[in-house]
């Protein structure tokens, strides 16, 4: 009897254990009441979160994890010279984060990072620098100092926004062999041949390719498994569908993230999959605060508007789906909290949960099992 009780419990224990992940959010820590990132158990059967531990680093606006989510990388969004990416390590037992190393991109303001598929290489896009770098990872998760920064010109019609380059992107694409990088500055996407076995991996010699004047490429996604991708344009508000074959993108669909007859000011900034692949999501800011919701066409890869969700807040700078699918997770970032949303995973669709996780200014959401 005592053996079957325990057989139970242990049981139980599992599949409790099993519906739980880990969250982890960025921060700005200009109003000095961040603590930098944070970490917190989720539950995918109540949709609720426990707050676990953080760790103070400057501004980190944007975060990575390695292939094993034994590793964490962020980007310090800082500028005058002291942007700079810190490395920590991940004790997935108590979910607590260390400081390995810090390095300095000698760029302004870095506001994104990947790592490659190889773990060999984190890629850092310097918004203010209107560059991109490249930094080793070593064996210890540790980062080496930057091997390659490269720097792109130019501008766009919107002389407030696109008065030089602002590179706002670094996307590895499936197979390795390439980097995306936008430039919201100059309405470009550069792709790059990558090579993750070299001392400088990147080839500087790109594929540009053009989007519309004023658009602002923010953010790109690849279909892992399918040959399109899907760039988020921050200042026209638009997502852009391409066929995608090696190194090369064509533009097969635009589609506006906001309702018909929308006037307000736009913002879009953050773009997902859901985990099954048939849904695209979209974060909308300036005055709409929404996440769009569009479903995809299996075959030609196509989106179809199916619906809006209002986020509950202000500036959603970015969001997140758990593991499960059954929860979308906003950071409104000038409101101070992230907002959690149950999804149908039939419909696509999202409703208000009402339940928040107050943090402050968050800006960039992952989500890693705890096992």
């Amino acid at each position: 009897m005592k053996v079957f009780t325990f057989i139970l419990l242990l049981s139980v224990y599992q599949v409790s254990y099993s519906q739980s992940s880990y969250l982890i959010s960025g921060t700005y820590t200009n109003a000095e009441k961040s603590k930098g990132i944070y970490i917190y158990e989720f539950n995918s059967a109540a949709g609720t979160a426990k707050f676990i531990s953080s760790i103070y680093t400057d501004n980190p606006s944007y975060l990575a994890l390695d292939k094993n989510s034994s590793h964490v990388y962020a980007v310090n969004e800082v500028g005058d010279g002291k942007g700079a990416v810190s490395s920590f390590s991940f004790d997935k037992k108590n979910g607590s984060l260390h400081l390995i190393n810090r390095q300095l991109t000698n760029e302004d303001d870095p506001c994104y990072i990947s790592i490659d598929s190889s773990n060999k290489w984190a890629a850092v896009a310097n918004y203010s620098g209107g560059s991109f770098s490249l930094f080793p990872i070593m064996a210890d998760g540790s980062l080496g100092a930057s091997v390659q920064t490269i720097r792109h010109s130019g501008s766009g019609p919107n002389r407030d926004r696109q008065e030089k380059p602002h590179v706002h992107s670094t996307v590895f694409s499936p197979g390795n062999h390439f980097l995306a990088v936008t430039d919201l500055g100059t309405d470009k996407i550069s792709i790059y041949p990558f090579n993750a076995s070299k001392e400088k991996p990147v080839t500087e010699q790109a594929v540009e390719i053009n989007t519309s004047p004023g658009s602002g490429p923010r953010h790109i996604l690849f279909n892992p498994s399918k040959p399109y991708a899907y760039l988020i344009e921050e200042l026209s508000g638009n997502v852009t569908v391409y066929g995608y074959t090696e190194g090369k993108l064509d533009s097969i669909q635009s589609i506006s993230a906001h309702p018909a007859g929308f006037k307000g000011e736009k913002g879009s900034a953050a773009v997902h999959f859901s985990p099954d692949g048939k849904y695209l999501y979209a974060s909308n800011r300036g005055e709409s605060n929404t996440i769009s919701i569009f479903s995809i066409d299996n075959l030609s890869g196509k989106l179809t508007s199916i619906g809006f969700q209002s986020t509950g807040g202000d500036h959603p700078r970015d969001f997140t789906i758990d593991p499960s699918g059954k929860f979308l997770l906003v950071g409104n970032m000038k409101s101070g909290y992230i907002s959690i949303f149950a999804r149908n995973p039939h419909s696509g669709l999202l409703k208000d949960t009402r339940r928040k996780i107050n943090i402050t200014e968050p800006t960039h959401l992952l989500f890693t099992r705890i096992r």
